[in-house]
């Protein structure tokens, strides 16, 4: 599944390339996760703003016409009599196997590459075709008539704290951490104290602070937590400078995988000598998901 090292990739490839762009068309395949909420034609001749991101959600402003043309000669084009609001945009998830690719005009045959099987929403725009690819269907495009409104509101409401933004403090960590008597991997994976941070990134994360994943959370001390959020940060980073991690599906908008996955110090690593301290990187089950560390170095 895309996390947040993955959607935050994404975002970087595709924003300085997308924002003020004018939607021509948009079109919808097989159903995804949630209905788009308004008919597809609707979005045509909307304006492209700056993507974003909120977890593992993106958020692609849009906004009404201006009566120019990016990109293409000609008149300006009419002002709809029903201009969707300002604020509004569409919310789009990757789901387990997602990726969106964007193929600039200049590639563009005439018309558009047909979508293939598992190609199940496109944005045509002024400056090239946005494809969302999806095998499973687990993504999603919304349109919402504000971030702060439903249905992106809703669907957000539930979000932990960003990684990285400053606020969030081993004090916050640790406070949210403290009620709970789950497994720190499982509240880390829930995605309700701290966002994107997928099942790789937490393994990753808590080899380098050096805690058995199958620790209580509120048997964490505040060093503890001030270790694992540095450690969860140097991980997240590392990550997006590597272009996420490819096991499966993975590629940005560029169609480039990512290289993470071979620098993972026990993903994956079972049965293999722990770079630190040369003990044995063990696999178990938590959750239904695969769990690697090393007993050795990596204390309750």
């Amino acid at each position: 599944m895309p996390e947040l090292p993955e959607v935050e990739v994404t975002r970087a490839s595709l924003a300085d390339r997308l924002v003020g762009a004018r939607v021509l068309s948009a079109r919808l395949g097989k159903p995804l996760r949630w209905p788009l909420g308004l008919a597809p034609e609707r979005l045509q001749g909307q304006r492209v703003g700056l993507l974003q991101r909120r977890g593992k959600y993106l958020w692609l402003p849009l906004a009404g016409p201006t009566g120019s043309v990016d990109g293409a000669a000609g008149s300006p084009s009419p002002r709809p009599a029903d201009t969707l609001p300002l604020d509004s945009g569409l919310l789009l998830h990757l789901g387990m196997s997602g990726s969106l690719k964007f193929t600039e005009s200049v590639e563009l045959t005439q018309p558009p590459p047909e979508p293939g099987l598992h190609d199940h929403f496109d944005l045509l725009t002024s400056r090239g075709l946005l494809r969302l690819t999806d095998p499973r269907r687990f993504g999603a495009v919304v349109w919402s008539p504000g971030l702060a409104l439903d249905p992106a509101a809703r669907l957000l409401a539930r979000l932990g704290a960003e990684p990285f933004d400053a606020s969030f403090t081993p004090a916050r960590l640790h406070a949210a951490l403290h009620g709970r008597k789950t497994t720190v991997k499982a509240a880390l994976l829930a995605g309700d104290i701290v966002v994107g941070a997928g099942n790789i990134y937490v393994s990753e994360a808590l080899h380098r602070a050096a805690i058995d994943p199958r620790t209580r959370c509120d048997k964490l001390s505040r060093p503890r937590c001030e270790r694992l959020l540095a450690a969860l940060r140097l991980t997240l980073a590392r990550a997006i400078e590597l272009g996420g991690s490819t096991l499966r599906d993975f590629r940005d908008s560029h169609g480039m995988s990512g290289g993470f996955q071979h620098e993972a110090l026990v993903y994956g690593r079972e049965g293999q000598a722990c770079a630190r301290c040369g003990g044995t990187v063990r696999r178990i089950v938590q959750g239904q998901r695969a769990t690697y560390f090393c007993a050795g170095c990596q204390r309750r």
